[in-house]
């Protein structure tokens, strides 16, 4: 597995080593020992999740807030989407910037969310299993947003606009400068 760090302080991109054969291909998703040795991290994973999506879907920007922060490991498990974290940390150089990847089923690239980041995905590819594992349990009364179409942030999502599908709940999410 190779860990590359991003622009984010904290944000990093996973790489597994991926072994194919006539059979098909086996990888590593996680190793605690080999990211620690690489990033000093010490993370304890506690909740998988699993979402399907089709071509167009944004989910996002979401996040949890105080002591049920969230960091999280995302990856692909068939399709593509454009991963996107954004840093809320307000004392951070690279508070209210955003870091974006192409995750899929070909490079099986997987990035590292910390917490204090928002995090969001846009659908690229006519369907996408999603995966994401995270250190923290979710909490209803503690997640919070950002509006996806912010003029703050100004992330291309790489899908023209009339594409994008994105839920009642999420439309309704607050502007990065507003966010709680």
């Amino acid at each position: 597995m190779k860990i590359e760090s991003t622009p984010l302080e904290g944000c990093f991109i996973v790489k597994p080593n991926v072994f194919k054969d006539k059979r098909g291909f086996f990888y590593e998703t996680f190793n605690q020992k080999t990211f620690k040795q690489v990033t000093g991290l010490s993370v304890n994973f506690v909740q998988d999740n699993q979402s399907v999506s089709s071509y167009g879907v944004l989910r996002g920007l979401h996040f949890q807030k105080g002591e049920m922060a969230q960091a999280k490991l995302v990856r692909v498990a068939q399709g593509k989407v454009l991963d996107v974290a954004v840093d809320l940390r307000k004392n951070s150089p690279t508070y209210g910037k955003h870091f974006s990847i192409v995750l899929d089923d070909s490079n099986n690239y997987q990035l590292f969310v910390p917490r204090g980041f928002a995090h969001g995905f846009a659908v690229l590819s006519k369907k996408v299993i999603f995966c994401y594992k995270c250190d923290n349990y979710y909490n209803k009364a503690s997640e919070g947003g950002i509006i996806y179409n912010d003029a703050t942030l100004n992330i291309d999502w790489h899908l023209p606009q009339e594409d994008i599908i994105v839920s009642e709940k999420d439309k309704q999410l607050p502007a990065f400068i507003n966010r709680v």
